[in-house]
């Protein structure tokens, strides 16, 4: 079943149309227990969806209210590094784009590069480099979307300034900088992270990017955040471990859910 036609199902169970989309990866699934749903559906039981296993994604599609504004929520996302190929880990977005979504913001636990930030910080990404070895325009040439898209403006500055703006309003300082991506599942060596460093990232992840590249070719204006669950190999005495991620994001819910509650007020009334 391609996109448009999930689309047409979703759009049967429910009259709401948001044009805001959220991703929520680890340290934001708070924001999930503040929206009142219309419609919830696990991944499973929408065609194309592949269920997540990994632990702190849910797996679950809501459309309905957070605070007053209508929102499509995907709570948690599957991974390039569990075995999915591009197209299944990014049709979820193509979906949203044919549901009627124009504007997309994107969530991700990510490791520290740059030597000022500390686990526990957020960080707005102003840009990207994509180290996954893939992108998932890869394909049939289509007659539908370019599969030539410029990504000089990946990241939408509008969308960027609210979420500045949210953060301040919520008390937060908000970090900026390059997220670079890998397929994972393993961190990086702290060779890799010194390299990575050179070529300017700032922080570092597993996800994001393939979905910024697609939800761009469908016309999407995107923002991205990153919690910065750990600071990244060679910058950490401990072992890097998948608890220690998640036992951050834990403790950053609170602050990350805020945050975007701010972020969705604030889109909700802009323009008024």
């Amino acid at each position: 079943m391609d996109a448009a036609a999930v689309s047409s199902l979703l759009k049967k169970s429910t009259r709401l149309r948001p044009t805001l989309g959220l991703v929520l990866g680890s340290g934001f699934q708070g924001v999930a227990t503040a929206i009142r749903a219309t419609v919830e559906m696990d991944y499973a039981r929408v065609p194309g969806f592949t269920a997540p296993a990994v632990e702190g994604h849910a797996g679950k599609l809501s459309i309905g209210y957070l605070g007053s504004a209508p929102v499509v929520i995907l709570n948690g996302r599957s991974h390039f590094y569990e075995g999915h190929p591009m197209d299944a880990i990014t049709f979820p977005i193509r979906v949203l784009a044919e549901f009627g979504v124009t504007d997309l913001l994107l969530t991700n636990a990510a490791g520290g590069i740059n030597s000022r930030f500390r686990a526990g910080d957020l960080m707005v990404v102003t840009d990207h480099l994509n180290f996954m070895g893939m992108t998932p325009l890869i394909g049939p040439v289509s007659k539908v979307r370019t599969q030539f898209v410029d990504m000089t403006t990946a990241y939408d500055p509008r969308l960027r300034s609210l979420l500045n703006t949210a953060a301040k309003a919520a008390n937060i300082a908000l970090r900026a900088g390059v997220y670079a991506a890998v397929c994972g599942p393993c961190y990086e060596t702290p060779a890799e992270v010194r390299a990575l460093a050179r070529l300017g990232a700032d922080a570092v992840g597993m996800s994001t990017v393939p979905e910024v590249i697609v939800a761009r070719q469908c016309g999407l204006a995107v923002a991205a955040l990153s919690c910065i669950t750990n600071v990244a190999a060679g910058r950490n005495k401990k072992p890097l471990s998948h608890e220690q991620v998640l036992s951050m994001g834990r403790k950053m819910e609170h602050a990350a859910s805020g945050l975007i509650s701010r972020f969705v007020e604030l889109y909700s009334t802009q323009g008024e």
